[in-house]
């Protein structure tokens, strides 16, 4: 079979890997029908990170339909399609029940020494834990409601949890910072949760055009302490709920300057470079967040998809084939593209 391998900074390739298959009782097998890009890709790609640069198998976005279940999967079958989150996990450790599956004792990620979902094929461990199934009638050859659900495994649930570690609720005003796809699903899970205004903080023009779509009511274009004043000077005294979407030390500085005094910080930006926590101390600032449960919060995004009440589908503005992989990590690392959807097996 086909998969993206990674073997190094800016090297990536789509190779013939041995065939997934079925190793526990309690796996399954996934064929790939849409997998994307991730931001995170992004560290290794570019030599930076190295706990995400270990060569082999990458990708951690992936949709499918399940072609063998092992003995001891009960909630899955053959034919059926499914999401996978981006981390798998067994929805029955005492870490799981308290919603956070991405710390489940037993669980892990996707790529490395796992498949990856930059493939043709998955081994999917603790498959009842990992994977949600799709109603029978969703039809994934519809390309705009597959790039809906294929939002649901990272970047719309760790959006959303950005929007709920801030403890975003109806009538807030909120700040969110980052225009890329983790920002933009942030802006939406704002007004999803009844955000009366959300001040957006980017850089590219057609970005935070998408944003005012999602219900951004204001845009701020200036970087570092200059955002941080026009914060201000549109809330009076900074935002009670500040939501950091990047993870640069300069986004984290940008995000904490932008909170009140006793403000709260959701931050779901992988912590590349070290934080300064003395702004944090001195005026009260709560910090709170980290790696985001998707797999808790798939099940509800998707009834909100389907109904029409949701769609994250404008992040994903370039589409492309397995073969072409490579040329979409590089369209992401020169920002021609916001986030790549990769269509797998004719999707």
């Amino acid at each position: 079979m086909r998969a993206t391998v990674y073997h190094g900074p800016r090297d990536v390739r789509v190779e013939e890997v041995p065939d997934a298959a079925l190793r526990e009782p309690t796996d399954a097998l996934v064929r790939v029908t849409h997998a994307c890009i991730c931001g995170s890709d992004l560290w290794p790609y570019r030599g930076e990170l190295e706990i995400y640069g270990r060569p082999g198998r990458t990708g951690h976005e992936f949709m499918g339909v399940v072609e063998e279940v092992g003995p001891e999967v009960r909630t899955l079958r053959p034919g059926q399609s499914v999401i996978a989150p981006f981390a798998f996990s067994d929805g029955t450790c005492d870490i799981c029940r308290e919603g956070l599956h991405t710390s489940c004792r037993n669980g892990g990620y996707w790529g490395g020494r796992n498949d990856g979902g930059q493939g043709e094929a998955v081994r999917a461990p603790l498959a009842d834990g990992t994977l949600v199934a799709l109603p029978e009638e969703v039809d994934l050859s519809d390309h705009r409601l597959a790039a809906a659900l294929a939002t649901l495994t990272d970047v719309m649930g760790t959006g959303h949890h950005a929007a709920l570690a801030a403890g975003i609720a109806p009538g807030d005003t909120a700040v969110v910072v980052g225009d890329g796809a983790v920002g933009l699903c942030a802006v939406l899970a704002a007004r999803r949760l009844g955000a009366e205004r959300i001040i957006s903080l980017g850089h590219h023009p057609e970005r935070l055009e998408i944003a005012r779509r999602f219900g951004a009511t204001d845009v701020i274009t200036e970087r570092g302490p200059e955002a941080v004043e026009r914060v201000r000077e549109l809330t009076g005294d900074g935002a009670r709920k500040v939501l950091e979407c990047v993870g640069t030390a300069g986004s984290f500085a940008t995000a904490i300057g932008a909170a009140r005094p006793g403000g709260v910080v959701g931050h779901v930006g992988v912590p590349a470079e070290p934080v300064d926590l003395l702004d944090v101390h001195q005026r009260n600032v709560r910090l709170i967040g980290g790696v985001a449960p998707v797999r808790g919060y798939i099940p509800d995004l998707v009834d909100d998809v389907l109904a029409g009440r949701l769609d994250p589908s404008p992040v994903l503005d370039t589409a492309i084939g397995l073969d072409d992989v490579p040329e979409g990590y590089a369209a992401m690392d020169e920002r021609r593209a916001i986030k790549v959807l990769i269509r797998v097996g004719g999707a």
